[in-house]
């Protein structure tokens, strides 16, 4: 009987311990609810590049925390003209139109050029191959029809919450939208 006496007595020592833990383990999941909570705000909202306020300045490349980065060249088929010369394709004072990478505007080669008919081509862009430096768009918007453009790719962006390209860019051209809207486009 005096052993079952004993083990109701709780101790202060041991009445401490069970209110820690206990205290512990309330705190820990509130902070698993916080996160979790923030992680599907954070899904809700997605950083997107306005392409009409874009200066190709080359930070998406750079600043982005992935190796390679999110923002990649986007192609506007229905405007692009499927040219012989495409600005966004060929260096400026290139000798010869050939798909020589000595010719090529595309560090990583990462813009495609298919024969359609005499005299045009079909351009695309291996986002795999697309690093973000933005130099066909450049090119494209000074000596083409601006089908070219930079975008933040979803599929691809790990949806920082303080992004590390917005933070330096030059024009504001990146900014958090619900991931409802969609994709902005070059019109």
């Amino acid at each position: 009987m005096e052993n079952e006496t004993n083990n109701k007595i709780i101790t202060r020592a041991k009445f401490l311990k069970q209110c820690l833990s206990g205290g512990a383990a309330v705190m820990l999941a509130g902070t698993a609810g916080y996160l979790g909570l923030r992680d599907a705000a954070a899904r809700e909202h997605v950083w997107q590049i306005d392409p009409s306020k874009c200066v190709q300045c080359n930070l998406c490349e750079t600043s982005c925390v992935l190796k390679v980065s999110a923002a990649k060249c986007v192609h506007t088929n229905t405007v692009c003209g499927y040219c012989d010369l495409c600005g966004g394709y060929f260096r400026q004072n290139v000798k010869n139109l050939t798909t020589g990478a000595e010719n090529a505007m595309c560090p990583t080669g990462a813009i495609q050029r298919k024969f359609v008919e005499d005299p045009y081509f079909e351009y695309t862009i291996d986002e795999d191959l697309c690093n973000g430096c933005a130099k066909c768009v450049k090119g494209c918007g000074s000596f083409g029809n601006g089908s070219l453009y930079m975008q933040i790719k979803q599929d691809v962006c790990t949806n920082c919450n303080d992004c590390a390209i917005a933070r330096v860019c030059p024009s504001n051209a990146i900014r958090r939208i619900p991931a409802s809207v969609g994709y902005s486009l070059k019109a």
